[in-house]
């Protein structure tokens, strides 16, 4: 079975998040990027089917020349073949960036993909769109927010975590993190990533009808520490602060 799994660049933030100079931006000069924890999921599962079932997994992105590093991270986890939807760096919304993945791979250079794997949002805009839009795009069937897969004579079982579906493929999932435990990527996978030749296309852009006006950093309320006192006579002061926090039963 032939899966196909769409990622994002995203920023490795792991600190104070700065913004660039006209608010519009995450400022990620002094950060790496990744893909979306999610995603990261979605293509180990991917590459799990495929290992049962037979097949191949096809990883695609939209993003900027420098987003080959991260299909390179997916190939290593075990993808088959990489898709770049080159960007000159413009930020696409939701529904451009549907668009330009339905148009790709309804292409003649793309198999016919029995199962396309999503993840549930991406890490940095959170839109949940992107999967949803494109499977409504190619008229297919989408679950979202699914934590198990399992495959049994062409119906694919999706599950949340007190729901199940039945759906026949092919189809659309959005997967969330925790539907599996992503392998550590081996040295020959790194090698053969690092060797792979990835399929260059290059949409045109597409604005699709929103403006963003700016980001906002949430203030982060300082704490205060509190002296409670010493030894036993310390213990009534900290059953209030731990009331007070709603901890307690």
């Amino acid at each position: 079975m032939d899966v196909l799994v769409c990622v994002k660049r995203v920023p490795m933030v792991g600190g104070l998040v700065q913004l660039t100079a006209d608010g519009l931006d995450v400022d990620t000069r002094m950060s790496g990027f990744t893909v979306s924890p999610h995603e990261e999921c979605a293509v180990e599962e991917a590459v799990r089917i495929t290992e049962r079932e037979g097949g191949a997994v096809t990883v695609l992105t939209l993003g900027p020349p420098e987003a080959a590093d991260q299909l390179r991270d997916m190939l290593a986890l075990g993808a088959h073949r990489a898709v770049l939807l080159e960007t000159d760096g413009r930020e696409w919304g939701p529904t451009a960036t549907a668009a330009a993945i339905a148009q790709a791979v309804t292409g003649p250079e793309f198999p016919s993909f029995p199962l396309l794997i999503f993840g549930n949002e991406a890490a940095d805009t959170g839109g949940y769109q992107v999967g949803i839009r494109v499977a409504h795009l190619l008229g297919l069937p989408c679950v979202t927010g699914i934590k198990r897969l399992a495959l049994a004579g062409g119906v694919l079982r999706a599950g949340r975590e007190n729901e199940e579906f039945e759906v026949a493929l092919p189809a659309v999932v959005t997967v969330r993190e925790g539907i599996n435990l992503p392998r550590y990527p081996s040295l020959p996978g790194r090698l053969r990533a690092r060797r792979a030749e990835i399929t260059v296309q290059r949409p045109e852009f597409q604005p699709d009808g929103l403006r963003k006006e700016r980001l906002r950093v949430p203030a982060v309320p300082r704490q205060q520490a509190q002296i409670l006192g010493n030894g036993v006579d310390a213990v009534p002061a900290l059953v209030r602060v731990l009331d007070d926090l709603g901890v307690l039963p």
